[in-house]
């Protein structure tokens, strides 16, 4: 018998951590990273989408996955890549494009730009997002990319990447085609990705008015300036996709991004957008229920300087209470026992798990608490001694069956 022979792995939910952990939690019902069931919020919109940032969410998913024609709301994407040059320092907001004739020749939405003259990456973007022009989409993609063709090539690459699994783009614009798509969920990761990673350039979705050419338009988001919290994103609308909206709003210390799809009409888009923000806002609270760091459990470490190791959540846990949700939680801890020395601080070693009525399974990993090194002869000699007498009890010691 060497003490490179472990006993076999035990799945260990400990009793005492469970219900420890339960009684901490008794007055919360707890949402972690989950989605609640769309009959949370009845929606007239075909497809629609909720985040909440603070403790990552999703509060409603409609039709969240099906691909559906998002019009100008695709925008974001082109936006998305501009930024995102911006960012690398290939372009400044001083960097001038020239206007194709075919951007100037876009329908639609338009910047009503001029083809051959040069306009500043700083004016095509409240080209693109206050006044949603067709025109300055063009003017960027070609601006990035020689064409727009390979602009397009580069967006659905990049969407790839982003994990936007149902989007496919066939222009820079939103312009109606048949194989232009992005689901709800697409979107909203697409905008809670805008919002996180560009905080310097985010707050251009929140300007009102832009004026070009001696035309003066105005943002169509029916949010902004409302007084409820609303700085972004983008409108859009066709005959096929209906109306919808990208939307975000922050109040507190809590931002909550949100997507509608398929509406009938304008009023319809500026009345399910306000009363999805107050459902969203109004329905939830965020509690702490335990901070990194905070030992939740031990486990019991094989061959280790020290018997045992302290079981953390690497980073805080703040989660949502509905409201209206009544129902005791039931936690555990569960990991593989005993942990093998040496143990790594912050290691992961097991999981926190929840299960909260009417939502479902919800988990969280526990690490380490500290670094556990492997130990010297006694610790080994205890170990074989373990080994050499659970196998006396089972039989498996001389053979037995």
């Amino acid at each position: 018998m060497t003490d490179r022979t472990p006993p076999l792995p035990v799945r260990h939910p400990t009793r005492r951590a469970i219900l420890g952990l339960v009684a901490a939690m008794a007055a919360l019902v707890v949402v972690i990273a989950a989605s609640l069931p769309a009959a949370a919020f009845e929606t007239r919109a075909r497809a629609a989408w909720v985040f909440d940032h603070k403790t990552r969410t999703v509060l409603m998913a409609k039709n969240a996955d099906v691909p559906l024609p998002p019009a100008s709301m695709s925008k974001l994407m082109t936006l998305d890549l501009l930024f995102e040059a911006l960012e690398d320092g290939r372009v400044t907001l001083d960097t001038t494009f020239r206007v194709s004739a075919a951007a100037q020749a876009m329908g639609g939405s338009k910047m009503f730009l001029r083809e051959g003259e040069r306009v500043a990456v700083r004016d095509l973007i409240p080209g693109i997002i206050v006044h949603s022009g067709n025109d300055a989409c063009v003017t960027v993609a070609e601006g990035l990319a020689g064409t727009e063709e390979a602009f397009v090539a580069i967006m659905n690459e990049r969407a790839r990447a982003l994990g936007l699994r149902h989007a496919h783009f066939a222009n820079a614009s939103g312009w109606p085609h048949p194989e232009h798509r992005m689901s709800a969920e697409d979107l909203g990761r697409l905008a809670v990705r805008m919002v996180e990673e560009f905080p310097d350039l985010y707050p251009h979705f929140s300007q009102r008015e832009f004026t070009w050419a001696g035309i003066t338009q105005r943002n169509r988001n029916p949010l902004l300036g409302l007084g409820i919290g609303a700085d972004g994103l983008k409108t859009g609308h066709t005959e096929e996709a209906g109306y919808g909206l990208v939307g975000s709003a922050v109040r507190g210390d809590r931002r909550v991004t949100f997507v509608l799809m398929g509406l009938p009409d304008v009023r319809a888009r500026a009345e399910e957008s306000e009363r999805i923000l107050n459902w969203a806002f109004h329905q939830f609270a965020v509690k702490t229920v335990a901070r990194a760091g905070e030992r939740l459990a031990t486990a019991p470490v094989w061959i280790g300087e020290v018997p045992t190791v302290g079981l953390v959540l690497a980073d805080d846990l703040s989660v949502l209470v509905p409201a209206s949700q009544k129902d005791a939680i039931e936690a555990r801890i569960v990991y593989d026992a005993p942990v093998e020395a040496p143990v790594a601080k912050g290691q992961r070693i097991g999981e926190l798990v929840m299960s909260i009525a009417s939502i479902g399974e919800v988990r969280r990993p526990l690490v380490a608490e500290a670094a556990v090194p492997r130990g010297g002869l006694v610790p080994r000699l205890r170990a074989s001694a373990m080994t050499l007498a659970r196998r006396a009890m089972d039989g498996t010691l001389f053979g037995a069956e």
